[in-house]
C-alpha cells in the first residue's frame, strides 16, 4: 500500500462509515450509536429500532446473563441494518449524581461496571458485531465535556477509573474503544500516550482499534503517535489533511501508521468486512415482534428496584377487586429513554397508564393527569399528524432557496427533521414544516423545537420568535430547545412553521402538548381522586431536560410540583405506591408518607407493560441499586460537576460513591446494592472457600428463602482493608433463585484485581492481605463480616478455614 492509501483508512469516510479499499477486499465498515438501541446512520426519522431499558436500569439486574442477552439483542438489531460496530457500552462511572449522562453508564462501582460491560461485549461480539467501549477516560460528567481537564491522582486513576476498562479489555476483548473529548491531567484523551499506548496497548495487550469521539481530534502528530488509530468522523479530518506530510517530514514514523492500518484491517476481518463477504441474516425478530416485546418487558421489569414495601402492599393482585387510582404526568407521558446520541426511534412506547389498564383492567383503573414536568416539549407523535395535501401520515417539508423558489417538497413520517447542511437541505435558505393535527378539539400548547428564527401559523394564531442554540460546541444538537403557545385547536387544524437558515446543524420539529393547568388545581383533583380508590399509584420522574447528553443536572429534586403531588395524594389515599420513572437518583422528601416505592428507571419501549408486570409480580422486580441515593442535595463524596478554570479535580480520590459515604457520618436515603424484592432471606454460614497470595478468590454463603414468594437473591461481598486510608470496595457478587423454604450455598467469585493497591513510587501493584470481608444484601443490610489475612488464618495466607455464621 502507498502511504496515501494507508492514511485514507485512518479517517472516517462519513459520519458513521469507514473507508473501503476494493484492492484489499475491504468493505466499508458501518458504525451506529448505541448503547441501548441501534439507531443506524440516520439521526432523525430513520429505521425503527428496539429501545431497550437504559444502561443503569439493565445493570440493576446485577445479572451477567441479562447483560449478555442485551448484547445479543443489539447484535441482531445491528445485523438487520448491516451495521458492523455498535458504539457502546459506556463504562464511565457515576461519580456525581448530577451527571446528566449517567443513565447511559452502568454504575458508581468499577467492578460491577467492568463485569457487566464484559458480558454485554461478549453478547455483541459472538454475533460478529463489534463493541466500542467508551469514553476513555474520566468522562464522568457533561459540563464543558469537550474541553474540561479531569485531574486525578495516579493511584485513583489505576484503581478506580481505569479498572472497568481493564476488566473489559482483559475479559471480553472489545474490538474497538473510543477516546473521550476531555483532557486527563492536562493532556487530551486523544493524545494520551500513557493511557493509550503504554497502559492500554502495551501493558494490557489491547489489539483492537482506538477511535476518537466525534470531532475530538485536533492535532495530528500528537494523536497519531499517542496510540489513536482512527479519527471520526470523516472524510475531512486533521489526519486526512496533514498526516502524509507529517510522515514525509519525519515527524511521524511510517511504522506507526502501519500499526494503525493493521488494526483497521483486523477489525475488518473480525466484523466480516475483509475478504469473503459475510452473510447478513434476514429472518430476525423485528423491534415489535411478540417474542422481542416479551423479552424487553422481562428485562425491564426484572431490573426494577423495590425500595420500600410496607405491609407487603406489593405485589398487587391482577384479579382482585380493589380499585386503583393512577396520577402523575409520567403515567401517560412516560419517559422511555434519555436525551442525546443514544436516542433511537422505537416502534412504540407503552405508557405506564396503558400497561396498568391492560394488566388490571380499565374497570379497576382510574387515571388523572398530574402536574407539568417538561421544560422542553418533544416532537409530536407521528401518529397524530398527517400531510395537509395528501392526508398521508406524517409532516410535509418544503425547502426554499434565497429567491423563495421551492427546491424540495416531500413528506416524512415523523414530526422532526435533521438539518445537517448536506443532501437535500444543503442549499436551504428557509425550511417549512406543516401538518394537520388529528387530535380532539381543545386547548393545547402548540409550537416548534430547534434553534433558528421562526414564524408559526395556526388557526387564529401567528407568531415570530427566535430559539437560540445552546452555548458550546455543536450548539446542543441533541437537545434542541422548544417554544410553544397556548391556543384553541379544532380537530384537523393545520399548523405551519417556517425557519430561516442557520450556521450549525440542528434538529427541527413541531411540538404539541395539552394546555398547562395550574399546579394547585391538578394537585387538588389528584388528592380527591386518590381518596375514592383503594390504592393510589403516583408516577413521578425526570425528563430528557435532566437526563441527557450535553448538560448536567443542578439538583436531584423532581422537576415541577411533583413532590407536592405525592405528598397530597399520600395524605388523602388509603395506600400509596410511588413509581419513579427516572434512571438516576432523585430526592424523596415524601418517603415516610408513602407505602411503597418502585424505581422503574427508563424502561424502554415496553415501559408500561414492564411496570405493570413488576407491580403485579408477574415478573418480580429484583433489581439492586447501582448508585447510592443521597437524602439531600449536596451530599456525597463528589457533588459539583462544574470545572474551576477549566479543571475538574477528583478530590475524593478512590472514595467515589458508596466508598466515600462509608467513611462519613452522613446516611444516604438508600445505599448502593439496596433492593427488597418480594420475599425474605436468611443467611447462614459464610466461608472463605478459596484464597491465595493475591487475595480471596471465592466465598461461600448459605442462604434460605424464608418468605412467601419465589425470589432471586444477590449476595454481595465487599473487602474492607485494614488501613482506613483505603476504601471499602465490592469484590464479587453472585445470585441464586429459590422457592419458599429452599436453601442453597452460593459461591461468590471474588476478583483479585480489586484486592490490591497501586504504588506510584514503585509503579506496581501490592496485594491487600489484611482486613475484613463484608457480606451483604446491600450496604444498608449487612448480614455478616469476617476477618481475613495472616492473623485470621493462623499466620498463613491460606484462608480456606476462615468462616462465620451470619447474624440475621
Amino acid at each position: 500500500m502507498t502511504l496515501d492509501e494507508k492514511v485514507r483508512l485512518l479517517s472516517g469516510d462519513g459520519m458513521f462509515i469507514l473507508a473501503a479499499d476494493e484492492r484489499l477486499g475491504l468493505e466499508a465498515i458501518v458504525l451506529s450509536d448505541g448503547p441501548t438501541g441501534v439507531r443506524g446512520e440516520i439521526v432523525v426519522g430513520g429505521r425503527q429500532a428496539c429501545l431497550l431499558p437504559n444502561a443503569s436500569s439493565i445493570a440493576q439486574s446485577w445479572n451477567r446473563e441479562v447483560l449478555e442477552e442485551v448484547g445479543g439483542i443489539l447484535a441482531e438489531e445491528a445485523l438487520l441494518q448491516r451495521i458492523h460496530v455498535v458504539l457502546g457500552p459506556t463504562i464511565n462511572l457515576h461519580r456525581s449524581p448530577l451527571g446528566g449522562r449517567l443513565f447511559e453508564a452502568f454504575s458508581e462501582d468499577p467492578l460491577l461496571t467492568g463485569h457487566l460491560a464484559s458480558a454485554y461485549i461478549r453478547g455483541l461480539q459472538r454475533h460478529g458485531v463489534g463493541a466500542s467501549v467508551k469514553h476513555f477516560l474520566a468522562n464522568e460528567s457533561e459540563t464543558e465535556r469537550t474541553t474540561v481537564d479531569s485531574v486525578i491522582d495516579e493511584a485513583t486513576l489505576r484503581e478506580v477509573y481505569l479498572a472497568p476498562f481493564e476488566i473489559a479489555v482483559q475479559d471480553a476483548q472489545p474490538w474497538t474503544l473510543m477516546a473521550a473529548y476531555n483532557r486527563v491531567n492536562g493532556v487530551p484523551s486523544t493524545e494520551q500516550q500513557e493511557l493509550l499506548a503504554d497502559i492500554l496497548k502495551d501493558e494490557w495487550g489491547y489489539d483492537g482499534v482506538v477511535m476518537s469521539d466525534w470531532y475530538a481530534t485536533s492535532r495530528t502528530a500528537e494523536s497519531v503517535t499517542a496510540g489513536l488509530d482512527l479519527v471520526m468522523p470523516g472524510p475531512s479530518t486533521p489526519w486526512a489533511d496533514s498526516l502524509v506530510t507529517e510522515v514525509r517530514g519525519g515527524n511521524v514514523p511510517e511504522s506507526v501508521v502501519d500499526d494503525h492500518v493493521v488494526r483497521i484491517l483486523r477489525l475488518g476481518d473480525r466484523v466480516g468486512a475483509l475478504g469473503e463477504q459475510r452473510s447478513w441474516p434476514a429472518h430476525l425478530p423485528s423491534p415489535d415482534a411478540p417474542e422481542r416485546r416479551e423479552q424487553l418487558r422481562r428485562i425491564a421489569a426484572s431490573g426494577m428496584v423495590i425500595l420500600k414495601n410496607n405491609d407487603h402492599i406489593l405485589p398487587l393482585s391482577s384479579d382482585a377487586a380493589e380499585t386503583l387510582f393512577v396520577t402523575g404526568r409520567h403515567a401517560h407521558d412516560t419517559v422511555a429513554q434519555g436525551g442525546g446520541s443514544a436516542q433511537v426511534r422505537p416502534p412504540h412506547v407503552v405508557s405506564i397508564e396503558a400497561g396498568l389498564r391492560t394488566m388490571f383492567g380499565s374497570q379497576r383503573v382510574t387515571v388523572l393527569d398530574g402536574v407539568e414536568t417538561r421544560a422542553t416539549l418533544p416532537a409530536i407523535d407521528g401518529r397524530l399528524i398527517s400531510d395537509p395535501v395528501t392526508g398521508a401520515q406524517g409532516m410535509r417539508i418544503r425547502v426554499f432557496d434565497d429567491a423563495g423558489a421551492v427546491l424540495h417538497d416531500r413528506v416524512v413520517d415523523v414530526a422532526e427533521v435533521e438539518d445537517n447542511k448536506t443532501g437535500w437541505l444543503e442549499h436551504a435558505a428557509a425550511i417549512e414544516l406543516s401538518a394537520r393535527l388529528n387530535v380532539p378539539s381543545g386547548d393545547y400548547q402548540i409550537g416548534v423545537r430547534g434553534p433558528g428564527v421562526w414564524e408559526v401559523h395556526a388557526p387564529g394564531h401567528r407568531e415570530e420568535f427566535e430559539i437560540p442554540f445552546h452555548p458550546g460546541p455543536g450548539g446542543g444538537f441533541f437537545r434542541p430547545r422548544s417554544h410553544s403557545s397556548a391556543i384553541r385547536l379544532e380537530t384537523g387544524s393545520i399548523v405551519t412553521a417556517t425557519v430561516q437558515r442557520a450556521g450549525m446543524a440542528r434538529i427541527l420539529g413541531l411540538v404539541l402538548s395539552d394546555a398547562a393547568r395550574p399546579a394547585a388545581q391538578a394537585i387538588a383533583a389528584a388528592a380527591a381522586g386518590a381518596q375514592r380508590a383503594d390504592v393510589a399509584i403516583v408516577v413521578v420522574g425526570l425528563t430528557p431536560d435532566e437526563e441527557t447528553e450535553g448538560q448536567d443536572k443542578r439538583t436531584l429534586a423532581l422537576p415541577g410540583h411533583q413532590d407536592a403531588l405525592v405528598t397530597a395524594v399520600a395524605a388523602a389515599a388509603h395506600r400509596t405506591i410511588v413509581v419513579v420513572n427516572a434512571a438516576t437518583p432523585v430526592l424523596m422528601p415524601w418517603i415516610n408518607d408513602v407505602d411503597a416505592v418502585l424505581v422503574a428507571g427508563l424502561p424502554g419501549q415496553e415501559a408500561g407493560d414492564a411496570v405493570a408486570a413488576a407491580i403485579s409480580g408477574l415478573v418480580p422486580p429484583e433489581g439492586r441499586l447501582v448508585t447510592t441515593y443521597p437524602a439531600a442535595n449536596g451530599q456525597g463524596p463528589a457533588w459539583s460537576t462544574t470545572p474551576q478554570h477549566g479543571r475538574l479535580e477528583y478530590r475524593e480520590g478512590a472514595f467515589v460513591g458508596y466508598r466515600g459515604w462509608l467513611r462519613t457520618e452522613d446516611e444516604p436515603a438508600f445505599w448502593f446494592g439496596a433492593g427488597l424484592g418480594y420475599t425474605e432471606w436468611a443467611y447462614g454460614s459464610i466461608e472463605v472457600s478459596s484464597a491465595g497470595p493475591a487475595g480471596v478468590q471465592e466465598v461461600s454463603v448459605s442462604v434460605t428463602n424464608v418468605g412467601e414468594h419465589v425470589g432471586r437473591e444477590t449476595v454481595q461481598v465487599y473487602l474492607e482493608p485494614a488501613s482506613a486510608e483505603l476504601p471499602t470496595r465490592l469484590i464479587g457478587w453472585s445470585s441464586v433463585e429459590l422457592v419458599p423454604g429452599e436453601s442453597a450455598s452460593v459461591s461468590v467469585e471474588c476478583d483479585v484485581r480489586f484486592q490490591r493497591r497501586w504504588q506510584p513510587s514503585h509503579q506496581a501493584w501490592t496485594p491487600l492481605v489484611d482486613g475484613r470481608l463484608i457480606v451483604a444484601r446491600g450496604l444498608g443490610d449487612v448480614r455478616a463480616s469476617l476477618p481475613i489475612g495472616p492473623a485470621a488464618a493462623g499466620g498463613s495466607l491460606n484462608m480456606s478455614r476462615t468462616s462465620v455464621t451470619a447474624e440475621v
